[in-house]
């Protein structure tokens, strides 16, 4: 029985998933921190994957990394780091994404050459600020590569240059999905030098070996990595609720989106996986029950014990800026508040609601853009509450089902990586997601059109 292992390396952890080669049931996890913050030294992801990985590794055949996208790791002529990466989640670059746009003639532009729009998350316009803020710094720099591909050169004992896959290369903003390869005129422009890239590997090379003789497979994007750990087929769109929250689902052909709210990312398969981010989803939840001195179940409990649209408050849950819409220095706000609409349960109420009609207009635009959807699988750890599942039933336009809780991007990373070992032409034939729970259908059209009228009196989007 051979084994495998996927490394789920994701803003707050590294998650290690050991699995049967075959049949993808899991052998064994582990999980080690990352540091808190939106700028990290690599070192720190390479000190918890020793840390999750002692002992856990053990008689593993392949191995591959699904990473946090868009981050930017910069390294100088020896490989070595030159500043800590700036990740997805650091906004400063907002006016560098909107100097690119307006000098590649406007958005349309950006999209026909590589699919996407350069926003602060995106790792092109985080190139462009670190030459203009830091140019010592910069100056060393001779090469960048994402935080999957760094650790996945170092768990091949950086022999040979790095590599990548097409998931995590499509969205740096340099590379196009639909071109299938990278726009080195792009990559100039943000940083004004050339600088040495990744090689993008197929979908089930084999990249390297550990020194241990593990195959070493090309990983992907933390997205890209649940696609394949769910095993999302035509039609399957994914709600993910994690640090951020994410909506996303395969499809056969790229999409485009001059408006930049679709991110048209490719999957780890050869496919495509159109995508919406928003940098505010479970966090909301815990910040919220924090404010009123609660525990996620109480919470929950609270969210449960209100009407659906809490009586007309509403919370645009911008805590730490927005990516989608593109509000990178908003706040969080309420409004619609009235004596009887100021208590804890409609508050909790106000959170969820607000976290989830973001996502719902996520999906929204999804669809208006042609990729069909029809089921919504929930997943994440704010999945788990009872009050996050009514609601999602009450603002998504879609039957919502919630699969059994598992590390899916990690599962995804050990599913490439079996793929690679098999060298077959499609992944191996696991069963994910075990049984789906079906959340009754309770639509409340009222509360995503009231969210929708705060947000554009508020922001104007």
């Amino acid at each position: 029985m051979p084994l495998v292992a996927g490394i789920d390396s994701s803003t707050q952890s590294c998650k290690i998933v050991v699995c049967d080669a075959e049949d993808g049931a899991v052998v064994r996890e582990a999980r080690a921190p990352h540091p808190d913050g939106t700028e990290v030294h690599p070192r720190a992801w390479w000190a918890a994957l020793e840390q999750a990985s002692d002992g856990v590794l053990d008689g593993v055949a392949a191995i591959a990394v699904a990473g946090q996208q868009h981050g930017m790791v910069a390294v100088d002529e020896d490989g070595e780091v030159v500043r800590e990466a700036l990740l997805w989640n650091d906004t400063r670059s907002a006016g560098a994404a909107d100097d690119l746009i307006a000098e590649l003639d406007g958005p349309d532009a950006w999209a026909e050459a590589v699919d996407n729009i350069p926003g602060a998350s995106l790792t092109v316009s985080k190139l462009r600020w670190f030459a203009e803020h830091e140019p010592e710094a910069a100056a060393r720099a001779t090469g960048v590569m994402l935080p999957h591909d760094w650790l996945t050169w170092h768990l091949a004992g950086r022999e040979g240059g790095p590599t990548t896959d097409r998931g995590d290369a499509s969205g740096t903003g340099y590379w196009s999905p639909s071109g299938g390869e990278y726009r080195a005129d792009l990559l100039k422009r943000a940083f004004g030098r050339e600088l040495a890239v990744p090689r993008v590997a197929a979908p089930a090379e084999t990249v390297g070996y550990t020194p241990g003789g593990a195959v070493v497979a090309p990983g992907t994007g933390d997205n890209m990595g649940a696609a394949l750990g769910l095993g999302l087929g035509p039609g399957d769109a994914v709600v993910s609720l994690g640090t951020s929250g994410t909506v996303f689902a395969v499809s056969e052909t790229p999409v485009r989106d001059a408006s930049g709210i679709v991110c048209g990312f490719a999957d780890a398969t050869g496919r495509y996986l159109p995508l919406v981010c928003t940098l505010n989803a479970a966090r909301v939840l815990t910040a919220t029950a924090e404010l009123l001195g609660t525990d996620p179940a109480g919470l929950d409990a609270l969210a449960l014990s209100a009407v659906p649209g809490s009586g007309g408050l509403v919370m645009l849950p911008y805590l730490d800026g927005e990516r989608t819409p593109a509000l990178p220095t908003a706040a969080g706000s309420l409004h619609g508040m009235r004596r009887a609409t100021m208590t804890a349960p409609h508050l909790a109420r106000a959170a969820v609601e607000g976290m989830l009609c973001g996502l719902a207009d996520g999906l929204a635009a999804l669809t208006d853009r042609g990729v069909p959807v029809r089921r919504v699988l929930l997943i994440g750890g704010a999945a788990q509450s009872e009050a996050v599942r009514r609601v999602a039933a009450t603002v998504l336009e879609a039957p919502v089902v919630v699969p059994e809780p598992a590390e899916y991007v990690a599962l995804g990373a050990a599913r490439q990586a079996a793929w690679a070992l098999a060298g077959t032409a499609a992944p191996p034939r696991w069963s994910t997601g075990g049984s789906a729970v079906a959340v009754p259908a309770d639509p409340a059209p009222h509360v995503r059109e009231r969210y929708a009228e705060v947000r554009r009196a508020a922001h104007g989007v």
